[in-house]
């Protein structure tokens, strides 16, 4: 490295210039190391996994849509009813050993006050799987004018 001369009479001027060797040795010694080490990372472990043969699946029960409408009024299938029908009807199909899946719509407005109440009827009847049902978000502007297959 060149810091200065020998010789006492020059003035001896700070160097100002960056030396970029030694930043050009790490690069290379880094990439060496990527290249290197780069095919073990994709390296995959071939398995020979049993085959089994499985039962067929379950079939799914039958599905009941419970819709709450924003005055509260209640919906079994479409077709309206009390919340001491839909009481006991859940009765009943807490009773099955196939129980239904309750698809539970309400609307945005609807008192929780109602569809805790469903839930609550529903929990007393040992049906356990009830799911909401909500409308997907509406679609963008661009969306729409996209071509459909």
């Amino acid at each position: 490295m060149a810091f200065g001369g020998l010789d006492k009479k020059q003035t001896a001027a700070p160097m100002a210039d960056i030396n970029m060797t030694p930043l050009i040795d790490v690069m290379l010694v880094l990439l060496v190391i990527f290249i290197i080490t780069a095919p073990l990372l994709t390296h995959a472990i071939r398995l020979d996994l049993p085959k089994v043969t499985s039962a067929p699946a379950r079939q799914t029960p039958q599905t009941i849509s419970l819709s709450i409408d924003a005055d509260g009024k209640l919906y079994w299938d479409a077709k309206p009813v009390t919340l001491d029908q839909v009481r006991a009807r859940f009765a009943e199909e807490g009773k099955r050993t196939d129980q239904p899946e309750i698809h539970l719509r309400a609307a945005r407005s609807t008192r929780y006050e109602v569809i805790a109440q469903v839930m609550g009827a529903a929990q007393q009847a040992g049906i356990e799987r009830i799911g909401f049902v909500t409308d997907p978000p509406p679609a963008s502007p661009a969306a729409s004018l996209a071509p459909r297959q």
